[in-house]
C-alpha cells in the first residue's frame, strides 16, 4: 500500500499532536501478536511501545505506587550494594527507553514533514493523517512512519529493506505486504540510519549500527575504521569489543595487512567465512577466532573514507545478495561521519591538516611548479564517480599531443585523454589516489594521446596526490634529447668515464660530475687544465704525458695516453686520457675536448693475468722436466726392448710399452735373471699410481726381490718378504706381482701371486690361465702369507706373465678381457718374439696404462 497515495487520506480536522507525534483524537486497537514474536511496537533492547509509537512505561519508571509494587515483587535488597545495583539497572532501563523514544519521535517527525510537503497541509493535519493511515493499515504510527520515509526516499536502504527483513526473520515476505515483525525490523533499520546521521562521532555510529541493524543478523561486534592518506587505519568507533581490545587496535600502521586493510586496498567488500582460515590479524581475533568477518569500504562519490568491519561469533556461510546489499548500504551510512572524523582528528594525529585545501589553493600550488601539472576535480553521475574534470592546467603544461592549454582545461580526463584508461592505467591510478588518499609516483610511464584517431606516445614520470577534494596530477615528459643525455650519463658512470672541454682562448674548463669523481675532487674545486696534468701524474709517466700534450696542443692531432693519477686522497688510479683538438675557421686551435677513463680494474686484471701466465709456464716447465727425468729413470731400469735371456733349456723374451701420455709414467716392472743356484727368477709387478713416486717404488721392489731371491727361498716366501718391504720401507705403497722360479732340470715352475693376474700357459693349440692362488696385494697389511703352486712344463710350452695394461678395458669385465687374451694367444705365431709382438698389437686395452709382458719357452 502506498501511504502517500491512499484513497481514504483526506486531511482531517485540525488537532494538536500528542507528545508521541500523533493527534489527540482516536487510537487504534493493538494488532494481534503472533506467538514467539515481539509486539509491533517493540524496540531493540526489550523496550516496548504503545500503539501510538511511544515506549511503554516499565515498572519502576512511573509513580511511587508502581515503584513500591515493583520493589515488593522483587523483594527487598539484601544489602546496600544490592539496592545500588537495582537503582543502576533501573536507570539503565530508563536511559534505553529514553533513547528509543527519541529515535522513534525523530522518525515520526520526519514522516510528518514528508506528509506536509506532499499533501500541502499543516503539521496538525499531517499528524492526524498519519494516525488515521496507521489505523487503517493496522500497524503502529512509528512503523507506518518508516513506510512513509521508505516510499519518499527510494534510497539504497529502502530498496534492500524488504529482502533484508525476510532474511533476518527467516521468512519470505510477500511483495507489497509486511508482517508486524517485518515492520518492526524496518523501524530498526531507519532508527539505525537516523542514529548514524545524528551521531556526533563514529563511536555513536558503531553503537547505533550494532544495536538496530546488525544484531538481527547475528553480529556481535562492529568496528568503524578511518583511513588516512598514508595508508594507516585508526579505530574511529567500535561496539561489542572490550575496552582493552579496542585500545590495542586504536591504530594500524601502513603496510600491516589486516582484514580492513585488504578491503581498503582492493576497494571491495571482504566476506570471510572464518577468520582463522585466512591467518589475517584483526580486532577481536582472540575472542572470536573462528568467527565470520565482513569488511566494507565506507565512502561515497568514489572516495573511500574508511572501512566498516562486522564480527560474527561463529563461522558464516556465503551471504545472500540481499544481505550483501544491506551491509553495503550500512557502510555508506558511516561515510559522512568518517569524513567529519578526518577533519576533526587529522591534525591531532599528525597526519592531515584540520582544514584541507580546496581547488583554489591547489591551483596556486600548481602554478608554482616547474613541471606540467593538472588540477582534477571529481565528476559524479548520480552520486557515483565516473570521471575527473580538468579544473586547471598550469603554465608549464605540455600536452603529449601538442594541444594548447585552452583545449585541455575544462575537459573531462577521459575525453581529453581516452587512452588513460588503457594499458598505462593512468585513470585507475588517479581514481585509486582519490579514493584512498595514498599518493602514487612512477617513472617512465608510457602515455598515449589520441589525436585525429592517431595514437601519439610519450614517456613521462608521473606523480598523483590528493589534496582535499581535488587531485594534483604532475607529469614530466621525457623528450629524446633528455633520454639520450640520461643514457649517456649512465654509460659514463658504468664505464667510469669523465668528459671535459677546455677553451684555450678564454681559459674556461668544463668537467662533468664523473670526472670530478675520478680525480677525487669536490665539484666546487676548480678543474685541472691539461698543461698541469704532469703535476697530478706519477713522475715515471712524465714522458708519456709530455708526448700526449705535444701531439694535441702543438701538432693539433688526436692523441691518447695512459698514466697513473695521484689523487689528493693519496689513492693512485690508472687512467687513460683521450683528447682531440677543435680548430676554428682559420685553422687555429681554440678548444680541446676529450675524456678520462679509469682503467685501474683492467690494469690490475692484466697484471694478474700476466702473473698467472708466468706461473703456469713455470709450472708446465717443471712438470715437463719431472716427467722427462721419470721416464729416463724408468727406461734406464727397464728399457722398452731387452736382449733375450739365454738359460739352459729356456728362452726368455720381454716387451714393455710405456703409457701413451708422458704424464702417466707408471710403475710396471719385470725381471728375468739366472740365480747362482741355477734357477731362473721370472717376475712381473705393478705399483699403484703414476709419476716419479711410482717409478721409485718400482725400483725399490724390483731390486729387493732380486736380492731376496739369492737366499734360495721359494716364491711364496719371497712375496711375504717383499710385502714387508712394501709396507714398511717404501712409504706404505701398494703393488701387485707374480713371481716364478723355473728349474731347468725337471722343467718345473713354482710360482705365487700377490693380487696379480694369473700367468697364461700356451701348449700347442690351447691357451689356459693358471688357477688363481690365494695372495693379497703387496703393502696392504704388515704381514701376509702367499700360496704356492707348481706347474710341470713340457717342450715347446710357452708361459706368459703380464700386467693389467695389456687387457684392462673400462667397458668390459676382467673375465671378458682375459678370454680375449687367451683367444689371441692361441692364434699367435710360434716364435716367442712374434707372439709377444702380436699380443701387444691386438691388445684392446683403453686405459692408456703402461704394459709389460714376459714370455718364457721351454726348448
Amino acid at each position: 500500500m502506498d501511504p502517500l497515495n491512499h484513497p481514504d487520506s483526506p486531511p482531517g480536522p485540525a488537532g494538536e499532536p500528542s507528545a508521541s507525534g500523533t493527534a489527540d483524537s482516536g487510537t487504534s486497537p493493538e494488532p494481534r501478536t503472533p506467538p514467539g514474536r515481539k509486539a509491533p511496537g517493540a524496540l531493540p533492547g526489550g523496550a516496548e511501545t504503545d500503539p501510538a509509537g511511544e515506549p511503554a512505561r516499565e515498572p519502576g519508571t512511573g509513580d511511587a505506587h508502581s515503584a513500591d509494587v515493583s520493589r515488593a515483587d522483587a523483594g527487598p535488597p539484601a544489602t546496600t550494594v544490592g539496592r545500588l545495583a537495582a537503582t543502576v539497572e533501573r536507570l539503565r532501563r530508563e536511559v534505553r527507553a529514553a533513547q528509543a523514544e527519541a529515535d522513534g519521535r525523530a522518525l515520526v517527525e520526519l514522516a510528518k514533514g514528508i506528509l506536509v510537503e506532499r499533501l500541502g497541509c499543516g503539521p496538525a493535519q499531517a499528524a492526524r493523517q498519519l494516525t488515521e493511515l496507521a489505523e487503517q493499515a493496522r500497524v503502529t504510527p512509528l512503523a507506518f512512519a518508516v513506510e512513509v520515509i521508505n516510499q519518499a526516499a527510494r534510497d539504497r536502504l529502502s530498496d534492500v529493506t524488504g529482502a533484508f527483513l525476510a532474511v533476518a526473520n527467516g521468512t519470505d515476505a510477500p511483495e507489497g505486504e509486511a508482517s508486524g515483525a517485518e515492520a518492526t525490523s524496518a523501524v530498526q533499520l531507519r532508527e539505525a540510519e537516523s542514529g548514524a546521521l545524528a551521531a556526533s562521532d563514529a563511536q555513536a555510529v558503531a553503537d547505533s549500527l550494532l544495536q538496530h541493524a546488525l544484531a538481527p543478523l547475528g553480529a556481535v561486534a562492529v568496528a568503524v575504521w578511518a583511513a588516512r592518506s598514508d595508508g594507516s587505519l585508526t579505530l574511529a568507533g567500535s561496539a561489542g569489543f572490550t575496552p582493552a581490545e579496542s585500545g590495542r587496535w586504536r591504530y594500524v600502521p601502513p603496510g600491516v595487512v589486516t582484514v580492513a586493510r585488504n578491503c581498503l586496498t582492493e576497494r571491495a567488500g571482504q566476506w570471510i567465512g572464518s577468520l582463522s582460515r585466512t591467518g589475517l590479524p584483526s580486532i577481536g581475533q582472540h575472542h572470536h577466532p573462528d568467527g565470520g568477518r565482513a569488511a566494507l569500504p565506507a565512502g561515497t562519490g568514489g572516495r573511500v573514507n574508511g572501512v566498516l568491519e562486522i564480527v560474527w561469533p561463529g563461522p558464516q556461510p556465503q551471504q545472500t545478495p540481499q544481505i550483501v546489499r544491506q551491509v553495503e548500504a550500512l557502510a555508506e551510512l558511516c561515510a559522512h561521519t568518517l569524513e567529519s572524523y578526518a577533519l576533526t582528528h587529522g591534525a591531532d594525529a599528525g597526519h592531515e591538516p584540520r582544514v584541507l585545501p580546496d581547488a583554489t589553493e591547489l591551483v596556486a600550488l600548481a602554478d608554482g611548479l616547474h613541471d606540467p601539472a593538472l588540477v582534477l576535480v571529481p565528476h559524479l553521475d548520480r552520486g557515483q564517480l565516473v570521471d575527473f574534470r580538468i579544473h586547471h592546467v598550469n603554465s608549464q603544461f605540455l600536452d603529449p599531443a601538442g594541444r594548447p592549454r585552452g583545449l585541455v582545461s575544462g575537459a573531462l580526463l577521459l575525453e581529453a585523454y581516452p587512452m588513460a584508461a588503457g594499458e598505462s592505467e593512468l585513470f585507475n591510478r588517479v581514481e585509486r589516489v582519490y579514493a584512498t588518499g595514498e599518493p602514487f609516483r612512477a617513472e617512465r610511464i608510457n602515455l598515449t594521446a589520441l589525436v585525429d584517431e592517431v595514437q601519439l606516445a610519450a614517456v613521462a614520470d608521473i606523480s598523483v596526490s590528493r589534496h582535499g577534494n581535488s587531485v594534483l596530477l604532475i607529469w614530466r615528459i621525457e623528450d629524446e634529447t633528455a633520454r639520450l643525455a640520461s643514457l649517456l650519463q649512465h654509460a659514463q658512470r658504468m664505464g667510469r668515464i669523465g668528459g671535459f672541454e677546455e677553451n684555450l682562448l678564454t681559459g674556461e674548463i668544463t668537467w662533468n660530475g664523473q670526472l670530478f669523481s675520478l680525480y677525487g675532487r669536490s665539484t666546487s674545486s676548480p678543474p685541472v687544465p691539461l698543461e698541469e696534468l704532469p703535476l697530478h701524474a706519477h713522475p715515471d709517466d712524465a714522458v708519456a704525458i709530455g708526448r700526449f700534450l705535444r701531439t694535441v696542443l702543438h701538432h693539433r692531432r688526436p692523441a691518447s695516453a695512459a698514466f697513473r693519477l695521484q689523487r689528493p686522497d693519496e689513492v693512485t688510479r690508472h687512467i687513460r686520457v683521450v683528447a682531440e683538438p677543435v680548430l676554428d675557421a682559420d685553422g687555429g686551435l681554440f678548444v680541446v675536448r676529450g675524456a678520462y677513463q679509469d682503467i685501474s680494474a683492467q690494469h690490475w686484471t692484466e697484471v694478474a693475468l700476466a702473473a698467472t701466465r708466468d706461473q703456469l709456464a713455470h709450472t708446465e716447465q717443471q712438470a715437463t722436466e719431472r716427467n722427462r727425468l721419470t721416464l729416463q729413470l724408468q727406461h734406464a731400469i727397464m728399457p722398452p726392448t731387452q736382449a733375450p735371456l739365454h738359460a739352459p733349456g729356456l728362452a726368455v723374451a720381454v716387451r714393455y710399452r710405456p703409457a701413451e701420455t708422458e704424464q702417466l709414467v707408471g710403475g710396471d716392472w719385470y725381471d728375468a735373471v739366472v740365480l747362482p743356484s741355477g734357477l731362473v727368477l721370472v717376475c712381473v709387478g705393478d705399483v699403484a699410481g703414476h709419476g716419479i713416486e711410482a717409478a721409485t717404488s718400482m725400483v725399490v721392489l724390483r731390486n729387493a726381490l732380486r736380492g731376496l731371491a739369492v737366499t734360495g727361498a721359494g716364491p711364496g716366501q719371497l712375496l711375504s718378504w717383499l710385502n714387508i718391504v712394501a709396507h714398511h720401507l717404501t712409504g706404505a705403497v701398494t703393488a701387485t706381482a707374480v713371481c716364478g722360479l723355473y728349474d731347468p732340470g725337471p722343467r718345473t715352475l713354482r710360482w705365487a701371486r700377490a693380487g696379480h693376474l694369473p700367468p697364461v700357459l700356451v701348449r700347442g693349440p690351447e691357451a689356459v690361465a693358471l688357477p688363481l692362488l690365494k695372495g693379497m696385494l703387496l703393502g696392504a697389511v704388515p704381514e701376509a702369507r702367499y700360496e704356492e703352486d707348481e706347474v710341470q712344463l713340457a717342450e715347446d710350452d710357452t708361459l706368459l706373465m703380464y700386467t693389467d695394461g695389456l687387457i684392462e678395458r673400462r667397458d668390459r669385465s676382467v673375465e671378458e678381457s682375459l678370454a680375449h687374451l687367451l683367444d689371441t694367444a692361441r692364434t699367435a705365431p710360434a716364435k716367442l718374439d712374434q707372439k709377444l709382438d702380436r699380443l701387444l698389437t691386438y691388445s684392446r686395452s683403453d686405459t692408456d696404462d703402461d704394459t709389460c709382458i714376459v714370455g718364457i719357452r721351454v726348448s
